[in-house]
């Protein structure tokens, strides 16, 4: 049985969508087919407005919506923005869902930069995916006196951190790593705020 153009057009678009395979997507579209023209509506704009009313920190990379009220747009994310983040120590990130969860803990007092992925050793191309320059950058102005790799407890993630240590080692700041705590094979963007907590004050 195949389904509609239109149906199958949709489950298409949405098997592109991190973890979501065939009949997940299809659970969408069927769903969407149950709602009112209203709600459709809603989705609609909601995701045609997204490219528009979010941009990325021109500092972290990480997405924030501006606010316009001074009448200038902002460049920097709230985090990035606040003068009360201690600016010597940056946490580096894979990805934006991760910084989600630590700055759930209330334990990370810097600022963050967003990585764009992870790097698997058996794919050097995932290299070019990598904000590497805009890491070096950064994490070689003269107030940064620590950088804290936080990536995941993954074969990609390990790999990543490796990576990071040896591109990082020659501005002979201070690099460490998330301490134990998270499982091996675990993402940050599902740990418990506890454990993460305890990886944080116990990196090294």
């Amino acid at each position: 049985m195949t389904h509609p153009p239109a149906i199958q057009k949709l489950i298409t678009i949405f098997s592109k969508f991190p973890t979501i395979g065939p009949r997940t997507a299809a659970r969408f579209v069927f769903y969407l087919l149950k709602t009112s023209d209203a709600e459709i509506k809603e989705i609609a704009e909601s995701i045609a407005s997204l490219k528009n009313s979010v941009k990325q920190c021109s500092f972290c990379f990480n997405p924030f919506e501006p606010s316009t009220s001074s009448g200038q747009e902002a460049e920097l994310c709230e985090i990035c923005a606040d003068p009360r983040r201690d600016q010597t120590i940056l946490c580096v990130v894979e990805k934006e869902t991760d910084l989600v969860p630590i700055e759930k803990t209330k334990k990370y007092p810097g600022r963050y930069f967003v990585l764009g992925g992870a790097l698997s050793r058996f794919n050097r191309e995932d290299l070019k995916d990598l904000r590497t320059g805009e890491l070096l950058a950064r994490a070689g102005q003269k107030e940064i006196q620590e950088t804290i790799i936080a990536t995941n407890s993954t074969t990609e993630g390990e790999s990543t951190a490796l990576y990071l240590e040896r591109v990082l080692k020659p501005l002979g700041k201070k690099v460490t790593r998330l301490g134990r705590g998270l499982p091996l094979g675990g993402e940050l963007e599902y740990a418990d705020e506890e454990t993460l907590g305890s990886a944080l004050d116990g990196r090294k």
